[in-house]
């Protein structure tokens, strides 16, 4: 694995020093340059938490991935180049489902910068945060269209956010993933990933999705379905608009707008997400 093809691949430089802008940038740029994609569970094939696989498959065949692969391969980037990481679990607050999902459901990374924590993940999409966010503070913290917060009880962290896209009006707090700080390694997530890739109760398995970052705004292909959700001025509001995709058209969009081609028929999915059996 090669530090410099990684860069390349995102778009970045060798930073000078393992330092907060460093640290924003490669965390923005990996957003706008990689896309979060389950594709590979939808053209007959499986994950695998191996990191020369996730390698190769992201900065040499120019793919995307889940979270354990997005942010599994960005944690030894950014060990690689000074920055002192520590994989975390977390547990996603489903936008459809309104239920927790299980224990390693999510892996997110905690960067730890002169005694400072901040909270990084390049691997959730639509939902996920551009920038990495505090977590020395309980008070708001503005990503220009979004405002969002920790919100520590006990040993649990709850990253929520605010803002009309989700509750319909301002000023009300939503919960949308949590987690401890109890270091895990990346086989801890093997389970897991299975799990996504052959649950109904999963996004993963239900939707064939792939979602990147653009300037202003994110951009998912989810089934046959292209959504596009601009932010019109900061932290006023969001625009969505949805076009309805032939199959044809698929593989063109991932092409131009996802830099991705897949070596291997996909088959869109777009199904209904079972609600756990189990609460969490």
């Amino acid at each position: 694995m090669d530090v410099q093809k990684y860069l390349n691949r995102i778009g970045s430089l060798v930073p000078a020093e393992p330092d907060l802008d460093a640290l924003r940038s490669l965390h923005t740029r990996h957003l706008l340059s990689v896309p979060f994609e389950d594709l590979t569970v939808h053209s007959g094939g499986r994950v695998e938490l191996d990191l020369p696989l996730i390698y190769d498959k992201i900065v040499t065949r120019r793919r995307g991935g889940l979270c354990y692969e997005n942010n599994g391969l960005f944690s030894w980037l950014l060990s690689s180049l000074g920055f002192q990481v520590t994989m975390l679990s977390a547990q996603v607050k489903g936008l459809i489902t309104g239920f927790y999902g299980p224990p390693f459901d999510h892996l997110v990374l905690l960067v730890t910068l002169q005694g400072r924590r901040w909270l990084c993940d390049v691997g959730y999409g639509a939902a996920g945060f551009s920038v990495p966010i505090s977590l020395e503070t309980s008070g708001p913290q503005v990503e220009g269209h979004r405002v969002y917060r920790i919100r520590k009880q006990g040993d649990v962290h709850f990253l929520e956010w605010q803002g009309v896209e989700n509750t319909g009006a301002d000023g009300v707090w939503k919960e949308i993933l949590k987690f401890t700080l109890d270091p895990r390694r990346l086989e801890d997530f093997t389970d897991m990933c299975q799990y996504h890739q052959s649950s109904p109760c999963s996004l993963i398995f239900s939707k064939s999705l792939c979602v990147i970052m653009k300037p202003g705004r994110w951009l998912t292909c989810m089934g046959r379905r292209l959504i596009s959700t601009t932010f019109t001025t900061e932290g006023a509001g969001f625009k969505t608009t949805t076009r309805e995709l032939q199959d044809e058209e698929i593989t063109v969009i991932l092409a131009e707008e996802f830099g991705i081609v897949l070596n291997s028929p996909l088959t869109p999915k777009d199904e209904t997400i079972t609600p756990p059996p189990v609460m969490y």
